[in-house]
Parts: structure tokens; C-alpha cells; sequence
């Protein structure tokens, strides 16, 4: 029986950087197809359905954000950005539009490699209580298969995928400190720059959709200086 291999699509337009990527990724036992322009990406992505995409930033047909954010909302793929812009925004950016990591230029293949391996096994779906799709929690209900949130009125509130990932590290472990090391790691921000400051902005955001005042919580609480605790009694 042929070994299905799991499909990574490239887009870059620099031919060098797909061809050393694809020749990394084949060597360890992955698909590869490689993209110079985002049109075309874009037109054979449905049909791929890719395990991971890597996307390079600076393309010269579409912006490079907006297409990571589209295919947060619109893939199950994993999204590694690899890119030359190296400030902390642009990171910070990146992954709060949906991308499970991110890459400055230059970088050698196996480091990628690597980083594609953690995150296919972080994603893996769990045959586990924890991995349901449907968490209510304080009269919010969460839909982890829609990326939704259902408010206690009754309302629908779509969900971004950094959204839904952090809302899930919260509702696996309730009452119980996480760091933002922890969340870093468990998120695949990387491990190049500081990206607490990123986690931070997520939390923000995430309140902000859950109508829950920092200074008088009732779902997620600040602990300064260590991170976070979810208290908002996940059924």
C-alpha cells in the first residue's frame, strides 16, 4: 500500500528558498508544492487541502497578512510564515492573524522542518474529553468546529484561529496558572524575539470578545507577573 505523505504547500517568490524547502520536506517524508504567486496559490488551495501551508510575507501579487489571516478562517491548514521582517509588530501581527508561527529570513531548511513536525503533532486531534467541539463556560458557548462563540444572549460572535487556540489552552486546564512561556509553547510562537508581548495582545483581544473587564474579572484573571488563570467554570 503507497504511505499517504502529508501535503506542505510553499509560496515564496524567491525559487531558491522553494526548491531548498521542498527538497528539506520530501527528504523527511512530506509532499511539497511549491507557489511563486498568490493567485495561483490561491486557486488550487481548496483542492489541495495542504496539512501545512508556509508563506512567505513579501509577495509581489497580495499582501502577504491578509492572505495568512484568509487562510486562518477559511483552512484547517497549519500556516508557518517565513519572512525578512524581523520587528516584533510584524511577529506580533502574524500570529494574532492566525499563523502557528513565524520565521525571519535567512533560516536554515531543518529548522523549519522541525517547527513543522511540533505543529502537526500540537494539532493532532486528541480522542480526549478535552478536544470536544462544543464548551460552555460562565453562559458562553464556545464552537471549536465553527470557531464561533454563542454569548449569553443568545448571539453568534465569530472567533479568529488564535481566538480559538488560546481559548482552548484556557478551557483545558481551568483554575490552574498558565504562563505566558506556557502559552508560547503550546501556540508554536517560536522561539526567536520576545513574544510575550504577543500573547498578552491576544488575551486582550479575547476579553475584549467576552465582554470580561481586567479589572474586574470574571472569566479570565491576571495574575501580574506570572500569567494567567480561566475562572469562568467551563462545563
Amino acid at each position: 500500500m503507497t504511505e499517504i505523505r502529508p501535503l506542505i504547500t510553499i509560496l515564496d517568490d524567491q525559487r531558491e528558498i522553494r526548491d531548498m524547502l521542498s527538497v528539506a520536506l520530501n527528504d523527511a517524508g512530506f509532499e511539497t508544492m511549491c507557489f511563486a504567486r498568490a493567485t495561483e496559490f490561491e486557486r488550487e488551495i481548496r483542492r489541495l487541502s495542504p496539512t501545512a501551508c508556509i508563506v512567505d510575507l513579501g509577495l509581489p501579487d497580495k499582501d502577504g497578512l491578509a492572505l495568512v489571516n484568509h487562510l486562518a478562517m477559511e483552512t484547517d491548514a497549519s500556516i508557518i510564515i517565513i519572512s525578512g521582517r524581523s520587528q516584533v509588530q510584524e511577529k506580533i501581527v502574524g500570529l494574532e492573524l492566525g499563523a502557528d508561527d513565524y520565521i525571519t529570513k535567512p533560516f536554515e531548511a531543518a529548522e523549519v522542518v522541525a517547527r513543522i513536525r511540533a505543529i502537526i503533532r500540537r494539532n493532532a486531534p486528541k480522542a480526549s474529553a478535552d478536544a470536544q467541539s462544543t464548551v460552555q463556560f460562565s453562559g458562553w458557548t464556545v464552537h471549536f468546529d465553527k470557531m464561533s462563540l454563542t454569548t449569553p444572549e443568545g448571539d453568534e460572535l465569530n472567533l479568529s484561529f488564535a481566538e480559538s487556540q488560546l481559548l482552548r489552552i484556557f478551557l483545558d486546564a481551568p483554575n490552574r496558572l498558565i504562563s505566558r512561556d506556557q502559552m508560547i509553547d503550546t501556540l508554536g510562537a517560536g522561539t526567536e524575539g520576545n513574544f510575550e508581548r504577543a500573547m498578552d495582545v491576544r488575551v486582550s483581544r479575547l476579553r475584549t470578545k467576552l465582554k470580561d473587564d481586567p479589572q474586574n474579572p470574571k472569566i479570565i484573571k491576571t495574575i501580574y507577573g506570572a500569567g494567567y488563570i480561566f475562572i469562568g467554570n467551563p462545563k
